[in-house]
């Protein structure tokens, strides 16, 4: 088991409480705030820089967006601690790391635009005589845009073995949602602690310091990068006042300080380089703080499904925990969708995804159990890309098996948790990930064997047909200039026994194109 021991003289401070906290569990010792968005009531009142803070702490303020956006949409917090965030040794650039990759533009030699449905086994952990940290163990999978553009995003897994131990961590490029699939992250911020394990999400604001122990040794999980932006609640519109994901049902940290004047080094990824300095305090010596640019985390069992509950589907959207807008007014630049236990109660409806090209690009993943809605393998810890406009969908045997069950009502995605990101854009691969040993492309000859039945019902067609007072279909074929020696109706019924017997799209269009010499 990892573990974290400062270098030096360490002491840990001590952490606020307050009237509305929570309680702390067996598998999560700390207590938090709740609400998104909120805006904790801490010290001082009625000013947020007096001339001197009490027991001379320094006061610091943290923007998230600018000075002059909306009151609905301004996002920032004050500190009050033992010393100020300035206080440390000049920045040296780091060797950089090709596997963290934030440029995806078409110019980047180390990424590429892919059509191809790709998916990937669960990424492996590290080796037991290797020791990687939560850092070290970030690997770029896609993405699009650029952070010193503000706008796109990037998915990331990360895999770590080692705790931090005296290294911090601040991402400048943009905010980050995590997602653990094996192993909790004992998560320590400047806003106070937080434990999250498989089944919760985190999300940690850009410019905000953090570290992560490793409670229960290997960790494995996903992460999405957004530029430019930030997570918020999507609107509930027709749902109404409740449902989907609850506002206080997401948990906020609650101060905690220590006092520790050992070494320390502070890693700062910036356009997709790292950057590091080293000072000689913790960066965690928050005492108190107010404001709504805080990190938060929320449990995915606590979301409110909506469904249809007569016919056909909703769409996927009606699963969504947190959007992110774009640039453009009205779309999204992401959403984060899951997949949690429910009923499917439809009747007459073809149950699984139906088959579509979606505008969005798809990136999903499990967290655990078993996805029962898919035409590929997806395990835990595993990826699939799905791309824009690409048309994908359910394999025939799950079509004739979804058209033919007699409906009832019955539990779905029981005992898991799936998830996806929704996203508006193109994404490009990085190298890493087109060469990862666990990716395989989804095979096309999965689909070989569909056949379509519509020509095994052509009386039926021309009984509606006659009913409606419409010419025949084979009248249809006569009239589109088959030119042939044999009677008309002999000619049609040969034509449709060749493409019975074919099963291969390309050979029936050949026939079709030479039907002439049937």
């Amino acid at each position: 088991m990892a573990t974290d021991t400062p270098t030096s003289f360490s002491l840990r401070g001590a952490t606020a409480r307050g009237n509305f906290t929570t309680k702390a569990t067996s598998q999560d010792p700390y207590c938090y705030q709740v609400g998104f968005n909120n805006r904790p009531d801490t010290l001082p009142h009625g000013r947020n820089t007096p001339q001197r803070c009490k027991y001379d702490l320094f006061s610091e303020q943290l923007n998230g967006t600018s000075f002059v956006s909306s009151r609905a949409s301004v996002q920032h917090a004050w500190f009050y601690r033992i010393r100020p965030s300035v206080a440390h040794g000049p920045l040296q650039k780091l060797d950089s790391t090709v596997n963290i990759q934030s440029c995806f533009s078409l110019s980047n030699p180390r990424v590429q635009y892919s059509p191809m449905e790709s998916v990937w086994d669960p990424f492996p952990l590290p080796k037991d005589d290797e020791k990687i940290n939560f850092i070290q163990g970030l690997k770029t999978i896609c993405g699009h845009g650029d952070p010193t553009l503000k706008e796109g995003l990037a998915i990331h897994m990360y895999t770590a073995n080692a705790s931090m131990n005296n290294k911090a961590f601040c991402n400048n490029d943009g905010d980050m949602l995590i997602i653990p699939q094996q192993g909790r992250l004992d998560i320590q911020t400047e806003f106070g602690r937080i434990m999250v394990r498989p089944g919760e999400i985190v999300v940690i604001q850009a410019g905000i310091r953090f570290k992560i122990v490793l409670p229960d040794g290997p960790v494995r999980g996903y992460i999405q990068e957004i530029f430019g932006s930030h997570y918020e609640l999507p609107e509930l519109g027709p749902i109404g006042s409740n449902g989907m994901a609850l506002p206080r049902d997401f948990e906020i940290p609650i101060a905690s300080f220590d006092i520790d004047l050992s070494s320390w080094e502070i890693i700062y990824k910036l356009g997709g380089h790292l950057y590091s300095c080293t000072q000689d305090h913790t960066p965690f010596d928050v005492v108190a703080w107010h404001g709504n640019y805080a990190p938060y985390k929320y449990e995915l069992s606590r979301f409110v499904n909506s469904a249809t509950v007569d016919k056909d589907q909703s769409d996927p959207s009606i699963y969504c925990v947190l959007t992110a807008k774009s640039k453009t007014p009205g779309v999204s630049l992401a959403d984060f969708l899951i997949f949690t236990p429910k009923w499917s109660v439809t009747a007459n409806t073809f149950r699984p995804p139906y088959y579509h090209r979606n505008v969005n690009t798809e990136i999903m993943g499990m967290v655990y159990g078993d996805w029962y809605g898919t035409g590929h393998s997806l395990a835990p810890g595993g990826l699939s890309h799905e791309a824009s406009f690409m048309p994908h969908g359910e394999s025939i045997e799950k079509w004739r098996e979804a058209t033919t069950v007699e409906l009832q009502a019955q539990r779905v995605s029981q005992n898991s948790i799936a998830f996806m990101f929704h996203i508006t854009a193109h994404v490009a691969i990085t190298d890493f990930a087109l060469n990862a040993s666990n990716r395989d492309v989804v095979a096309t000859d999965m689909w070989d064997n569909i056949q379509g039945g519509f020509l095994d019902n052509l009386d039926e067609v021309n009984r509606d047909l006659a009913a409606a007072g419409f010419p025949l279909l084979e009248e249809h074929l006569g009239a589109g200039g088959v030119q042939s020696e044999k009677p008309e109706k002999e000619v049609f019924v040969n034509w449709v026994g060749r493409l019975r017997d074919l099963k291969s799209t390309k050979d029936q269009v050949v026939l079709l194109l030479n039907v002439k010499d049937v």
